[in-house]
């Protein structure tokens, strides 16, 4: 899909502000309204608007700990993988798991109540005999930036 600076304006603003009125939006992003519900559901139907959530405040809601954990799989055959992956759907604590390129085979990220359930979750996922070879826990102790992305980085035509 093509997109021009009128849709990177309006993902910008959606990237900070998702509960935004189509008439408002309009107005930021400098669009009539009719113009600018068309470009809203050209991205929703493209899916480059994938969904709109709410930030909540976890520390508000209840004491938690969130954990990052770096897994390495004992095998790297593509079947191995598939069980990893699956297994790691299974569990709601689970709450972002990423695959990368490099020493490590995935990143998890882990948001529980406390380190004696963040160990009870890892004890239940080693038992699953899921290949997981080694892990490392990384507690995070606090959060400095959780940012939209950088769309003038990403899309040329930000700046336009």
């Amino acid at each position: 899909m093509k997109l021009d600076a009128r849709d990177i304006a309006i993902l910008r603003v959606l990237s900070t502000d998702g509960r935004i009125s189509k008439s408002a939006l309009a107005d930021r992003v400098n669009l009539g309204a009719s113009a600018c519900g068309d470009r809203l559901a050209r991205l929703e139907s493209a899916g480059v608007i994938a969904g709109y959530r709410a930030e909540v405040a976890l520390r508000r809601l209840a004491p938690h700990v969130t954990v990052f954990v770096m897994a390495e799989l004992s095998s790297h055959k593509a079947a191995a993988f598939q069980i990893f992956e699956a297994a790691i759907e299974r569990h709601t604590e689970i709450t972002g798991c990423w695959a990368l390129g490099g020493g490590y085979d995935y990143l998890l990220q882990i948001i529980t109540r406390d380190i004696d359930s963040y160990q009870r979750l890892i004890d239940v996922i080693l038992a699953e005999r899921v290949g997981l070879a080694r892990y490392f826990t990384y507690v995070v102790t606090k959060a400095i930036k959780d940012s939209p992305p950088p769309f003038d980085i990403l899309h040329p035509s930000a700046t336009d």
